[in-house]
């Protein structure tokens, strides 16, 4: 990926998807810890969806919501990242998709890449569908 600086605005980046700008003003593009957090969230959900179909498991829906701590005394270090899922199911019991939190938690390389620096805490609500 190649990003290049756009005068005040922050750094652009041309994907598949569309361009991107990644700035550290809000008003301007994504900031870096927002990235960040959205990937790690973003990847775990997504190796949380395929453990449970590729145990079998009907998944009506699934989402996360990411909580973030920094350190303001240390250059706003992320410090913490507490992700909670929702997934509405018709035949997941609760063991069953605590043991899959945990599997998928193993085996996102996003969370898996900061773990030595940022502590990231999992947590699940089970809906039936």
């Amino acid at each position: 990926m190649k990003f290049t600086y756009n005068h005040n605005e922050g750094f652009e980046t041309d994907t598949e998807f569309g361009k991107m700008t990644i700035s550290g003003n809000e008003q301007k593009g994504y900031r870096p810890y927002q990235m960040m957090v959205g990937s790690i969230a973003v990847c775990s959900a997504s190796v949380l969806k395929k453990v449970l179909e590729k145990k079998r498991f009907t998944v009506e829906d699934i989402s996360v919501e990411a909580d973030v701590e920094r350190d303001e005394q240390n250059a706003n270090k992320l410090t913490k990242i507490a992700l909670h899922f929702t997934v509405i199911s018709s035949d997941i019991e609760d063991t069953k998709l605590a043991k899959a939190v945990e599997t998928a938690h193993k085996h996102c390389p996003m969370a898996r890449t900061v773990e030595d620096a940022v502590e990231i805490t999992e947590t699940y609500e089970l809906k039936q569908a």
